[in-house]
């Protein structure tokens, strides 16, 4: 294969997450020490920033091991992110013919995305448009979301570290919970829009005797109201404590979302609603059937920024799956395609870097098997503990100064 020589840009797209700049930090190392790689240029704000040309070299401000290193502890996107959907090929063209001309003002050879479902649309499209075009680039996705919800690949960079902190804090929630003897019920709501792997943190801790949510429901089991009164009743007649969570993309049977009464209506240019509100229908209903106290609280931004929690795999993976995007597009000649993660065991946990269509991947949604949640759909099963559990595993803090983490900053 004939080296393709030129400049790479990287950008970051849709939610940010705790571990996306370890990714980010993986792709500038990767180019840094590539033959193939002159200037690694970044995006602001993603494909937004880029078609109007807000771009910097990152050469020079990652000169240094220490600057790469606290850009993998820092949460969120340290380049901004964007929402921002490319339209259909042959709708507005324009828009494509402009990022070719910037892609040869700046002779960008190679382009990697770090994104989620949403953002592997926009890589699945560039793809295509370049597939027509004379200018050679290869276009790359590198996966990224905590709700762990992208087809092809067994998890996301970002996830692991969301489901260290969910764990955690529904446990000291629990334990909180548990001093007094008054009968009371708390409810926590926790991102998850069509699948439920953020809320199944949520229950992996008694499975390694700590403590866990007493129920938990998710996006692949229809709601049911009535049932889950009853589930909460029969917890009540156990103890006088019980803790809930639920997924904020909890749906019924007929579609609506659990939280849907109180929500904005919204919706984003994916067409997408703003989630929110599941918690406190619930918290409406117990305090309807029940009398009892109750409360209900959202992890809401904490769950993909909390960095100070971060897990060591999550970020070594993270790192790693960056920098093998730049190797699969320079030695190997990868273009149109998302790197993923391949699971080799559980016990000991081994994990593999490669790279699948990003046709095949962009705008699926991937769910928990079956096989993960109970049979009364209120909890996860010891196979859904084997999988989450080592994606969770080793701390990895940030640097502290005068009692609070130091975070990079362009």
């Amino acid at each position: 294969m004939k080296k393709l020589i030129g400049n790479a840009i990287v950008g970051q797209s849709g939610g940010p997450t705790s571990a996306i700049n370890a990714t980010l930090a993986g792709v500038i190392r990767g180019a840094l020490s590539s033959e193939c790689i002159r200037t690694i240029y970044g995006m602001r704000n993603g494909i937004e920033g880029f078609l109007a040309e807000d771009i910097l070299s990152l050469n020079g401000i990652f000169e240094s091991e220490d600057k790469l290193k606290m850009l993998e502890h820092t949460p969120a996107a340290a380049l901004g992110s964007c929402r921002k959907k490319l339209p259909t090929l042959g709708a507005e063209d324009s828009v494509y013919e402009r990022i070719v001309d910037i892609f040869k003002k700046y002779d960008i050879r190679y382009f990697f995305y770090i994104g989620g479902n949403d953002s592997m649309d926009t890589v699945a499209k560039l793809s295509e448009y370049m597939g027509r075009v004379d200018y050679k680039v290869r276009i790359v996705g590198v996966p990224k979301t905590i709700d762990n919800d992208l087809f092809g690949t067994d998890h996301t960079p970002g996830y692991g570290t969301a489901a260290k902190y969910i764990a955690t804090t529904v446990e000291e929630i629990v334990r909180d919970c548990s001093v007094y003897k008054i009968p009371a019920v708390t409810v926590v709501e926790i991102m998850g829009r069509n699948a439920g792997w953020l809320t199944a943190a949520a229950d992996v801790a008694r499975f390694v005797g700590g403590e866990s949510a007493d129920l938990a429901y998710f996006p692949e089991r229809d709601f049911d109201m009535e049932r889950f009164l009853r589930d909460v009743e029969d917890e009540l007649g156990k103890k006088p404590n019980v803790v809930v969570a639920v997924s904020e993309g909890a749906r019924f049977a007929d579609g609506r979302y659990v939280g849907e009464g109180h929500q904005s209506g919204a919706v984003d240019v994916f067409g997408h609603k703003y989630l929110a509100g599941a918690g406190r229908v619930l918290e409406d209903e117990i305090k309807r059937r029940f009398g009892c106290k109750v409360r209900s609280i959202e992890l809401s931004l904490p769950q993909r920024c909390a960095a100070h929690i971060a897990s060591a795999t999550d970020l070594c993976e993270s790192v790693a799956i960056g920098r093998a995007s730049v190797k699969a597009a320079c030695e190997e000649g990868v273009s149109g395609e998302m790197m993923v993660f391949e699971r080799m065991s559980d016990e000991p946990y081994t994990c593999a870097v490669g790279h699948k269509s990003v046709a095949e991947i962009a705008n699926a949604n991937r769910m928990m098997p079956e096989d993960f949640i109970n049979e009364d759909g209120n909890g996860v099963t010891e196979a859904c503990a084997r999988y989450i559990l080592p994606l969770i595993e080793g701390e990895a803090y940030p640097e502290y100064k005068s009692g609070v983490p130091v975070y990079l900053r362009f």
